[in-house]
């Protein structure tokens, strides 16, 4: 609903801002790794206060196979083609981490129950692109998807990309250009104004897949790179180091589309970094945000990190938003002064750390005692604040609980269960 324009999304994040409340909502569910054997689902989610069926999930879209692996989720066309009056943003994109399939799913004929329009098998992905476990979905200006990787079909690392016709939904082939590639993925975001993209890393697929083994740090099986490419020639340009076994994860640019700078979330580190560009061109990194480990009983190691698995910004660049699904705590954090981020709200929704639970916490530089259980409707609610995701207007924040169904299970059997 942008007015003359009579293509998709918005001019700016801030006339984004402007847009309608959010009504629905749709959000990947997963059976893998449960000892069910059923297929992951999408869920539609009524998020409408006026509604009689606020806050209950109402359609369930089961997915064809078993053991897909669910995780992101993006759109064939969205803000980048505004001003196109030939495209419409009409299918929602679900690539499987595990089984390298992508999943196409309609939502225009029925947004409240959206139908499944497409399956690209993950043959087309191995052959056509040597890839395989895809990741991040975004919409190019081109009319292409563009999905990233975090290895190849025989779950070695590699970052690589998967470029999908955003009318066909055919493989059209890799996106990165040249012999050079980072040894490994995850999440990336562009920044055309600054003919820049940049990667984020992982871990080897198949040292992950499985869970969480600490005899895997010190090995270079954890990424530690943010990977700079040439956004117009597709070629990989230089590496940042944030540190060996950090797992830098989530990247956001900052919304305004000159800014040559934004964050990313490392996981295993628990820090945030914020990325810039420098005076010649090249591209560097600081950490701006450290998240202390607390000293524990009771857990598979004597020290707990808070273990950072996604952060987003609010679309007028005046908040950070970062989730600690280990500690529990989703934090918001003033960017006014990018270089110097100040911590300015704090919630705890779940976590391992909490009251009643089986770990001790013995010493903590930031809390005085534990934080009370998540409790909802008189529920108990297990596992730890994960995706995030904020509406348009910034004033509402939905969080979901799972990670990857192999590290959930490891970490939080009740969750799984």
């Amino acid at each position: 609903k942008c007015g003359s324009c009579g293509g998709p999304g918005y001019a700016s994040p801030l006339d984004a801002m402007k847009g309608p409340r959010e009504e629905i909502i749709y959000i990947p569910c997963i059976y893998r790794n449960t000892g069910k054997k059923i297929p992951d689902f999408l869920a539609t989610v009524d998020v409408d206060p006026k509604s009689p069926s606020y806050s209950q999930v109402i359609h369930r879209l089961p997915m064809p196979n078993v053991g897909d692996e669910l995780h992101h989720s993006g759109w064939n066309i969205c803000s980048s083609c505004h001003g196109d009056p030939t495209k419409s943003r009409d299918f929602l994109i679900l690539p499987s981490l595990i089984s390298s399939r992508i999943y196409v799913v309609d939502v225009r004929t029925d947004p409240r129950a959206p139908r499944l329009h497409k399956v690209v098998n993950p043959e087309d992905v191995f052959w056509k692109c040597d890839l395989g476990y895809p990741h991040t979905s975004h919409c190019l200006g081109s009319g292409e998807i563009m999905i990233s990787t975090l290895g190849d079909p025989a779950g070695n690392g590699k970052g690589g990309f998967i470029l999908l016709d955003a009318e066909t939904f055919e493989v059209k082939g890799t996106w990165e250009k040249g012999p050079e590639v980072p040894p490994m993925g995850y999440d990336f975001w562009y920044q055309p104004r600054h003919n820049v993209l940049i990667s984020t890393e992982w871990g080897v697929p198949k040292a992950l897949g499985y869970g969480f083994n600490p005899n895997d740090l010190g090995k270079g099986r954890y990424g530690r790179r943010l990977n700079v490419w040439d956004w117009s020639s597709h070629r990989y340009i230089q590496a940042i180091d944030v540190g060996e076994d950090s797992a830098p994860l989530e990247i956001r640019f900052l919304h305004n589309p000159d800014a040559s700078e934004g964050f990313v979330g490392c996981t295993i580190s628990s820090a945030i970094h914020r990325f810039y560009k420098t005076r010649d061109g090249t591209w560097a990194a600081h950490k701006v945000i450290q998240v202390p480990s607390k000293k524990v009983q009771g857990w598979i190691l004597p020290e707990m990190p808070g273990f950072i698995t996604d952060i987003l910004l609010s679309l007028d660049d005046r908040f950070l938003y970062f989730s600690n699904w280990l500690h529990g705590d989703v934090r918001q954090y003033d960017i006014s002064d990018p270089k110097n981020p100040r911590l300015v709200g704090q919630v705890f929704v779940g976590g391992s750390i909490s009251k009643g639970g089986p770990v001790k916490v013995c010493e903590d530089e930031e809390l005085q005692s534990q934080p009370e259980p998540f409790v909802i409707q008189g529920k108990r609610i297990p596992g730890g604040p994960q995706m995030l995701q904020l509406s348009l207007d910034g004033k509402r924040l939905y969080v979901s609980t799972s990670l990857y169904s192999a590290w959930d299970r490891q970490f939080y059997p009740d969750l799984i269960r």
